[in-house]
């Protein structure tokens, strides 16, 4: 599998991974992704800002996406807790893995590629946040090394906020 951005003719199969991922959210009995967001729409500005990246398999199937974001996420700017660094980073959202490729370790790969993104631009850290009722993404961030910094607010909801350190500063 190779990572790349997407591009518009990815908006469709990127749109079905998501609306599986909020599905499986609601019945994990997550409220993550519960309330019309994401949504095509923004599906459609990630990929337009160059933000919307995927996992694409040889045969040129998408197996998960995500979008990829440096030092702009609003909410990260007040914190309840601290952040692990002070600078630069890169933030990552919408992580979604396709139905047929469930349970291969997709989510941790995507990750292990936004931190090469990072390492690559000399950027030290990326960032990531969850609801705490998203146990699946709270076992990536585990599994990959993310260290919890503390509580954000997204539209009113408290988030997990994780930072992990990718490279030298």
């Amino acid at each position: 599998m190779h990572f790349r951005r997407a591009t518009p003719t990815d908006h469709t199969a990127i749109w079905q991974i998501l609306q599986s991922a909020i599905a499986r959210r609601a019945a994990d009995g997550s409220s993550q992704w519960q309330n019309g967001y994401p949504n095509a729409d923004v599906v459609r500005t990630d990929i337009d800002n160059g933000f919307g990246h995927v996992l694409v398999d040889d045969d040129g199937g998408i197996g998960a996406c995500c979008t990829i974001i440096v030092n702009d996420e609003p909410t990260y700017l007040t914190i309840v807790g601290r952040w692990l660094t002070a600078g630069d980073f890169v933030v990552v959202h919408r992580i979604a893995v396709a139905e047929p490729w469930l349970r291969r370790g997709l989510a941790q790969t995507i990750l292990g590629h936004v931190e090469e993104v990072a390492c690559a631009r000399g950027i030290p850290a990326v960032r990531v946040d969850t609801k705490d009722d998203n146990a699946s993404m709270l076992r990536v961030f585990a599994k990959c090394g993310y260290t919890k910094c503390g509580e954000i607010v997204v539209d009113g909801s408290p988030r997990i906020a994780f930072e992990k350190i990718v490279a030298a500063r």
